[in-house]
């Protein structure tokens, strides 16, 4: 009987011992696939940090290889150098020897030459100054000798803009184009429209789809050339009636440097006279003096262009009458305005500095100053005020 219990209890414990062992035998198997993971893991570590030792050593060796084909290829550089300087040194010289020998035996060959160059110049320069003449249709016979009285029309206040009537049209319309940037012009029936003071309200407004820059800008034979705002040179032609962009173009050299040092919102200054449409710029190559450019209205086309004597210091506009540049002088501060310089496109000769014209009975300064050549007046903008000068004009001598 007693072995019987004694049986009993010892089938558990062998059970229990038996599962643990079984537990133990399972846990050592799984430490030892750790253990190899582990030592594979090391294997690739200790395989990639050598790869990445040859890759640098390789790197190393490669760039001091560059280096010294650099070094060599600066060496064969300055010798390169060396040498051309040395051939052009006895090209030089030798051009020298050949230009002596040259005068010692053909010299009358050359004055010859020259005589002929020069007379063949000067032949061309006539027959440019005649096609000049010929396509500025030279009938203009009079000179402005003074400004003889003024006429305030209007006051808006701003103190930017410009206004003007279409000396190409038959009509009396009057055109307002506010502020040195802007995308509407005005267009009024008349002078009288203008003038009242709900003008604004019986004005015709006709948006532009790009905007001005500056108040150089002109109307002539039913379109508006304005200075494109945002671009260095581009000038817009617009059609006011069908209200779209006609034409555009680039003025060469203009954009970089105001027109006028004391109007510096201005790049571009378009202008008219009696030969049509023209272009007025400053440049840094002509020391800032102004630029006169005769531009064919219907193509857009340059047609020429005159460096003129008269500097963009101190001025304040300028305008086109007859072929003739007439630019307004001021101080900073504002002052009496006065014409201080004259140039002839067609004759350096008429070239007048400080020709005493001052504008009557005001002081202050002009935003813009442009001539009507129909009705042989100046339309200006004047500190806010629309002003018309009457002009007087002699004939050329």
């Amino acid at each position: 009987m007693v072995a019987l219990k004694v049986h009993f209890l010892l089938i558990p414990l062998l059970m229990s011992i038996m599962g643990a062992a079984q537990y133990m035998m399972q846990d050592a198997a799984l430490l030892s696939y750790i253990d190899q993971r582990f030592l594979s893991l090391e294997r690739r570590l200790e395989k990639c940090n050598q790869d990445v030792l040859e890759y640098v050593e390789e790197f190393r060796d490669f760039s001091k290889t560059v280096l010294s084909r650099l070094a060599g290829l600066n060496t064969a550089k300055a010798e390169v150098k060396r040498k051309v300087e040395n051939l052009l040194t006895r090209i030089e010289h030798a051009q020298r020897d050949i230009d002596y020998f040259g005068s010692v035996t053909d010299s009358n060959a050359c004055l010859e030459v020259h005589e002929d160059l020069v007379e063949q110049q000067l032949l061309e320069e006539a027959e440019e100054k005649k096609r000049l003449k010929l396509m500025l249709n030279a009938s203009c016979d009079h000179v402005l000798a003074g400004i003889k009285s003024l006429k305030i029309v209007k006051k808006t206040g701003g103190k930017h803009g410009s206004w003007m009537k279409d000396p190409g049209k038959k009509h009396t319309k009057i055109y307002l184009l506010s502020g040195s940037v802007n995308n509407v012009l005005l267009e009024f029936a008349n002078i009288l429209t203008f003038m009242e003071n709900n003008q604004t309200l019986k004005a015709r407004r006709v948006p532009l789809p790009l905007p001005w820059e500056g108040t150089g800008h002109i109307i002539y034979q039913g379109f508006l050339f304005y200075h494109r705002y945002g671009s260095l040179n581009e000038i817009i032609k617009f059609n006011i009636q069908r209200r779209n962009v006609a034409d555009q173009m680039l003025l060469p050299g203009a954009g970089r440097i105001p027109a006028y040092q004391l109007s510096p919102q201005t790049k571009i200054d378009l202008a008219v006279d009696e030969q049509g449409l023209w272009a007025l710029h400053a440049e840094p190559e002509t020391g800032g003096n102004i630029v006169i450019t005769k531009i064919n209205h219907e193509t857009m086309a340059v047609e020429h262009s005159w460096d003129s004597p008269c500097s963009s210091r101190d001025a304040e506009a300028a305008f086109m009458a007859c072929n003739t540049l007439y630019v307004v002088y001021n101080s900073p501060s504002g002052g009496t305005s006065r014409i201080q310089c004259v140039y002839d496109v067609l004759d350096a000769l008429n070239t007048y500095i400080n020709p005493a014209l001052h504008f009557p009975k005001r002081q202050g300064s002009h935003s813009t100053v442009h001539y009507n050549p129909k009705e042989k007046q100046l339309f200006a903008w004047g500190d806010g005020s629309q002003i018309v000068y009457k002009l007087h004009t002699e004939q050329k001598v």
